[in-house]
């Protein structure tokens, strides 16, 4: 469909959605770098002036924390959070997990192998994140596994028209998390410890520092976005490879490859396949007018596959290099994380591939019903 969408009607409007859908790759990166457009449209206007319906009352806890982090979000509010925060959660520290990464990595992949498989979803790809996100922040051991429910639930709300259900669901956890993190935040301003949190409420840049409700907010967007997502490209990767013989046959005799293995399979079964934006301005796409007011569905997974970039596209190749894909996005809303993803799902799949090097699936899995979020229910395998 991508294929011929592109061919096509590489710009059109969806009336199932009431959305312009974009699909090729220059477009898509186009309008990620285009301040025309925004992740958010309230700082330029109110929902009235959109045509939208104001957000019901009962959803102001879930919006009041996700536009406490910087994701949904513009300039100058934008900068000012992202500048803050890339204070603390810097590449030196990002790098200074890897040793940690590695050795939960190795435990997780050597017990699934020890007991001959299992579900490598629930195992492997949900536990690693999750545990070094808890590590990173400073959660303590015992509240770990609140935070995957947390997560699961308030990403429930970015798919594409949430039933009513998973609306009232993602409240909860939206109430109950930042009530959490709101008094963790405090006891580590009170008595800081060596965790992203403490550096989180210590950093300050030229007299300026994040409040308690933007702290929180970034707190949740690094779980929710860090976690979600690699925890889908785990899974989408592994079953990629596992339905490419030849080249996970190649990866097994060559692990040098893991480092472009990764890119690649980011690229090939893309874990977050849309995202959207608000136009702000008038734009024209494609010779295709758009007006203020709309929205765009950017087709990171089509813009992935788009023969005008990539040879071959609908090949796994992990040896391709370069490789533009737009996994991470672009533009000033490029993903802070992209470089902690890099290293979980490196070592992710550096440590099965040595202490399950016969890694096979036992049956064809199902995927999940999201659209927005692409990730399998399960994987099961035998070691």
């Amino acid at each position: 469909m991508f294929e011929r969408l592109r061919a096509e009607r590489p710009v059109f409007y969806d009336e199932a959605t009431g959305q312009w859908v974009i699909t090729r790759h220059a477009d898509v990166g186009a309008l990620l770098r285009d301040r025309r457009l925004g992740r958010g449209y309230l700082h330029v206007a109110g929902h009235e002036e959109f045509g939208r319906e104001p957000e019901p009352e009962f959803l102001k806890p879930f919006w009041d924390l996700v536009r406490a982090g910087m994701l949904d979000v513009e300039p100058p509010t934008h900068t000012r959070l992202r500048r803050l925060v890339s204070k603390a959660f810097t590449v030196r520290m990002v790098e200074g997990l890897r040793p940690m990464i590695r050795g939960l990595a190795e435990e997780l992949a050597g017990a699934l192998a020890a007991k001959g498989g299992g579900n490598l979803l629930a195992e492997v790809a949900e536990p690693l994140p999750v545990n070094v996100i808890a590590e990173m922040l400073g959660v303590p051991v015992e509240d770990r596994d609140l935070l995957r429910p947390w997560s699961a639930d308030i990403c429930g709300m970015y798919e594409l028209n949430p039933p009513m259900e998973a609306q009232r669901t993602a409240v909860r956890a939206a109430t109950e998390f930042s009530a959490y993190l709101r008094e963790l935040a405090r006891a580590r301003r009170r008595d800081p410890r060596d965790d992203l949190i403490s550096a989180l409420a210590q950093v300050v840049d030229d007299g300026d520092r994040l409040s308690e409700d933007e702290l929180v907010g970034t707190c949740v967007l690094l779980l929710n976005a860090g976690h979600e997502a690699t925890v889908n490209a785990t899974g989408n990767g592994w079953w990629a490879l596992l339905r490419n013989p030849g080249e996970l046959a190649r990866l097994r005799a060559d692990r040098t490859l893991v480092r472009t293995a990764v890119e690649e399979l980011m690229r090939y079964d893309t874990p977050a396949p849309m995202f959207e934006r608000w136009v702000l301005e008038d734009i024209t796409v494609g010779g295709v007018d758009i007006p203020r007011g709309a929205e765009v569905a950017l087709q990171f997974a089509s813009a992935n596959r788009d023969p005008e970039v990539f040879t071959d596209p609908d090949r796994l190749d992990l040896s391709r290099d370069p490789n533009p894909h737009i996994t991470f996005g672009l533009g000033i809303h490029y993903c802070l994380g992209a470089p902690l993803a890099r290293i979980e799902l490196s070592e992710s799949y550096g440590a099965l591939l040595r202490l399950a090097p016969e890694l096979r699936a036992v049956s064809e899995p199902e995927w999940k019903p999201g659209f927005v979020l692409r990730g399998l229910e399960a994987l099961h395998v035998e070691c």
